[in-house]
Parts: structure tokens; C-alpha cells; sequence
């Protein structure tokens, strides 16, 4: 009896200790999160551009983007949470905008100076991918993306 009655108040304990911890813990967001790679450097923020259609895609992330996120480059490192998106199609672009001038710098040719990257890794060949290169489809679940820039 009293091996019962102990091993209840150990049990109960326990519970009382864990289940905070249990009731507490947070599941994944969900969402678009995205890990931004191959940044060259801590110099400016990375700007993560969500697209809803191609509207201004890829070009004007700053003013046509569904939502868009600017965030400190730290430790070469960078990730961009978007949260509560509807499912929807979308495309991404990111900008690592080096010089903070707001917007991706080219050189005389044309060619990106500074560091971008497209979901579903579209390629830039001899001007930006298109937004259906790009898209890709939301079931609001959550998901997680890796984008590498390209210098």
C-alpha cells in the first residue's frame, strides 16, 4: 500500500513537472521560412520578397511584393519567417543589398553586383526568371526553403 501510494506521488510529480513543458512547447509556425546561403558578407540587410502573381517580379520587389522582409545580415547568416500566408502560389526573390541603397546594383552589362536568389533555384540567364520559373505552391501548412545566392 504504501509502495502504491508513494509511486502515485512520484507520477504525479512528474506530470506536474512535464506538463508545463508539454503545454508549452511550440510546434512549427506555420508559414514560408527561408535560409538564406552563400552570403558573402555582413555588409547590408537581405531582402526577401514574397510574389503573388508576376506583377513586377522580379524588379520592383520593393513596391510590388505581396510581403516583403528586411533583415540584418549577421555573421554572414540571414532567415526570413513569413507567417500567416493564405495557400497560394507564390514566388520568391532575395536581394542582398550590400550597399543600402534599396535596390540590386548591376554593372554596365546589366549583370547583378550584389547577391540574389529566386526560389525553386530559377537561374538568371541573361535577365531575371520568369515568376512561373520561380513559383511554387502554398497548402498554408508550412514549409521551409533554402535559397543559395548567386555574386
Amino acid at each position: 500500500m504504501r509502495t502504491t501510494a508513494l509511486l502515485a506521488i512520484i507520477l504525479i510529480a512528474i506530470g506536474i513537472v512535464t506538463f508545463p513543458a508539454l503545454a508549452f512547447s511550440q510546434s512549427p509556425c506555420p508559414g514560408i521560412h527561408v535560409k538564406i546561403l552563400n552570403i558573402r558578407n555582413s555588409n547590408g540587410p537581405v531582402a526577401c520578397a514574397l510574389f503573388e502573381s508576376p506583377d513586377g517580379f522580379p524588379a520592383e520587389y520593393l513596391h510590388s511584393a505581396t510581403n516583403i522582409m528586411v533583415i540584418k545580415v549577421r555573421d554572414k547568416q540571414a532567415r526570413c519567417d513569413f507567417l500567416d500566408i493564405p495557400p497560394v502560389t507564390y514566388a520568391l526573390v532575395v536581394v542582398h543589398d550590400e550597399n543600402m541603397n534599396s535596390k540590386l546594383d548591376t554593372n554596365w552589362l546589366g549583370a547583378p553586383t550584389e547577391g540574389y536568389g529566386f526560389s525553386n533555384d530559377a537561374k538568371a540567364m541573361l535577365g531575371a526568371p520568369s515568376f512561373s520559373a520561380a513559383s511554387f505552391p502554398n497548402d498554408g501548412k508550412g514549409m521551409e526553403l533554402t535559397i543559395s545566392l548567386n555574386y
